[in-house]
């Protein structure tokens, strides 16, 4: 590998690594661990745990990008689905909270391929989501194996049961081999239940259309990461139910919880005491349910928001 592409490997890394640790830090996210708020089982130190641990994959994500940039692979070999199932068990390995990342590292490793096939000095948002397009669209049917594979191996809550492909049937596998369905069509089908599916089939809308350009607007107000990251939360939480909520406690308690969410906005989020008190208020509902009304896939959502501010030159 040339010292060039170790260069931006490392430092598009970085920057994934710490768009990881201040989402988690940012508080409070309402149901979701924080930095005042652990789960009994799960706690802050182990999402930390998990970040640090994500970043070599990140690395090599990014590596692997640089050179189907040059021409040098192809798209179809960047093996996104392996490299989401390292990235997921090195994070469930690193710490003992059980599954933390999977819905996050699922939408950063396509990514961090994607940064580094684009220019990283002048990042051209356009060209970048352009080049993950191509990257999510070129998986193939082995990377829907190692994807269960991921899974499997991490654990995760409240997946439900798929009518189709179901993660948790062994012989979904052989289906995905002898058909040759690439995760793309596998994320396409559990799109309709699952925002992270959904974020890869709509070329990652939530996070450009919607999350990006609200953070950047309310970063640019205050200068206050932590204000802005919760906003950019609540906001996407109130356009979007929660799609982790809606499979373990049903679609009425994910509407409810979007609905709390734009009420805490509307009354200044937070940035006022208003909507402190209120976001506060929130988070003591939802966590009284354990985690059951834990609007996980929306923190995966403002994980990928905050990637792109990192990757765009922010610095604390």
């Amino acid at each position: 590998m040339h010292s060039s592409s170790l260069d931006v490997a490392t430092e598009i890394s970085n920057r994934l690594e710490l768009a990881m640790l201040l989402e988690v830090s940012a508080y409070p996210k309402p149901g979701n661990i924080h930095r005042t708020r652990d789960y009994p089982d799960t706690r802050f130190e182990h999402f930390l745990a998990s970040a640090v641990a994500s970043r070599s994959s990140f690395e090599t994500a990014a590596e692997i990008g640089f050179l189907i940039g040059k021409g040098q692979l192809r798209p179809e070999d960047a093996c996104v689905g392996g490299m989401i199932r390292k990235a997921a068990l090195n994070a469930f390995h690193s710490q003992r909270g059980g599954n933390t990342s999977l819905g996050t590292l699922t939408l950063l490793v396509p990514l961090a391929v994607a940064v580094g096939m684009t220019s990283t000095k002048h990042l051209s948002l356009r060209r970048l989501r352009f080049n993950l397009k191509r990257i999510v669209e070129s998986t193939t049917s082995l990377d829907s194996v190692a994807f269960y594979d991921a899974v499997k191996g991490s654990k995760p809550g409240g997946l439900g049961k798929a009518p189709q492909l179901d993660l948790k049937d062994p012989s979904s596998k052989v289906q995905i081999l002898r058909h040759k369905i690439r995760l793309f069509d596998v994320f396409r089908i559990a799109a309709g239940w699952d925002s992270i599916c959904l974020e890869w089939i709509t070329n990652y809308s939530t996070t450009f259309d919607l999350g990006y350009p609200y953070f950047k607007r309310e970063l640019s107000k205050t200068d206050d990461i932590n204000a802005a990251t919760v906003d950019t939360y609540l906001r996407i939480l109130s356009e979007k139910p929660d799609t982790l909520i809606a499979r373990k406690a049903g679609t009425r308690k994910a509407r409810w919880t979007s609905n709390r969410a734009r009420k805490a906005l509307a009354l200044g989020g937070a940035k006022t005491v208003a909507g402190r008190k209120q976001i506060q208020r929130l988070d003591d509902q939802l966590q009284l349910n354990g985690n059951l009304l834990n609007p996980g896939a929306t923190a995966d959502l403002t994980a990928a928001v905050v990637a792109l501010a990192t990757l765009s030159g922010y610095r604390p």
